[in-house]
């Protein structure tokens, strides 16, 4: 049975009923001309997302990502340093000495598994290091993910791929200069490193863009899709907040009238709004900042975005 089988046979009530109408909802835009906008917050990166997303940016489906700094690197920390990784099985058992002990192994945990330091971030750190000094040489500025498309799509990775490549996503939106949205790139491990060079005066700030250059390039990127877009939003936070945003901004603060609105709206959180971690507002409110219309599907799924995403992309695939 495939996944869409399944979900189909399987999923009717509850949060499940919801995932299976945004699944068939979703299959629908998509079979119509429709692609999907997503966003990526959280740990999904670790969490691996990109055994499916790859598969659908590679079949079409992603017009762009908006994205955390966190997994923007941590898909790549996966595809070159996968075997150092630490499986930590019983998170919930460590003890906080249990902590320091990875601590002084250098390993950071991320719920249940590991990423290690020297293996992963200082081997990327030595990577970027060079890319971002060559293109302060040549006076370049360029947006922070671009200097990672460049570096995987230089060659000067080749044969250091210890994950499967066809699970990173990232190397298949670089394969495609996918748009991405970075915003508070800063807030990352390589963000950090790259601040730290900058206060040791190695690099300059100008050789990485900033958030509103990220937004005046979404501006551009929005007024030039020529298919509709589904805003597909995992977890809240600014990976969210900040792309969803273009359309009031593009309205109420340019005085744009001929751009529409998201075409479509899910979101899988298990946040709840009156406690300030929903991010971004429920999808009804989202009608009053003029994101969404009365019209727009809306989809509103409450779980874990690693269960529920996974099982909405092989719905798509159909696998």
């Amino acid at each position: 049975m495939s996944i869409r089988a399944f979900v189909d046979e399987h999923y009717r009530h509850f949060n499940a009923g919801t995932l299976g109408r945004a699944a068939r909802s979703l299959n629908d835009f998509l079979e119509n001309g429709g692609r999907i906008f997503l966003t990526l917050a959280g740990a999904m990166s670790t969490a691996e997302i990109g055994r499916t997303l790859a598969d659908m940016i590679r079949a079409g489906h992603i017009s762009a990502i908006s994205c955390t700094g966190a997994n923007l690197e941590e898909d790549l920390f996966n595809l070159v340093a996968r075997d150092a990784y630490r499986s930590i099985p019983s998170p919930e058992d460590l003890s906080p000495a249990d902590e320091a002990e990875l601590l002084d192994q250098r390993l950071n945990r991320v719920t249940d598994v590991c990423i290690p330091e020297e293996e992963a971030i200082r081997a990327i750190e030595h990577e970027l290091m060079a890319v971002w000094s060559s293109a302060q040489a040549a006076g370049e500025s360029l947006l922070p993910h671009l200097y990672l498309y460049r570096l995987l799509n230089s060659g000067a990775l080749a044969g250091r791929f210890q994950a499967n490549p066809d699970h990173s996503w990232l190397l298949a939106a670089a394969e495609r200069n996918l748009p991405l949205y970075v915003p508070g790139w800063e807030d990352s491990t390589l963000g950090n490193i790259f601040a730290a060079r900058c206060s040791q005066e190695i690099l300059s700030p100008s050789v990485v863009q900033s958030g509103t250059h990220y937004m005046t390039d979404l501006m551009a990127f929005y007024r030039s899709s020529n298919s509709p877009l589904a805003f597909l939003q995992s977890g809240g936070g600014i990976a969210g907040d900040f792309p969803i945003c273009v359309v009031p901004l593009l309205h109420q603060d340019l005085g744009e009238r001929d751009v529409p609105l998201w075409s479509w709206f899910c979101q899988i959180t298990d946040a709840n709004a009156s406690y300030g971690g929903y991010s971004g507002a429920p999808p009804n409110e989202k009608i009053t900042w003029g994101k969404l219309g009365v019209e727009t599907p809306k989809f509103n799924i409450q779980s874990d975005a690693s269960i529920v995403l996974p099982l909405m992309f092989g719905y798509v695939l159909d696998v």
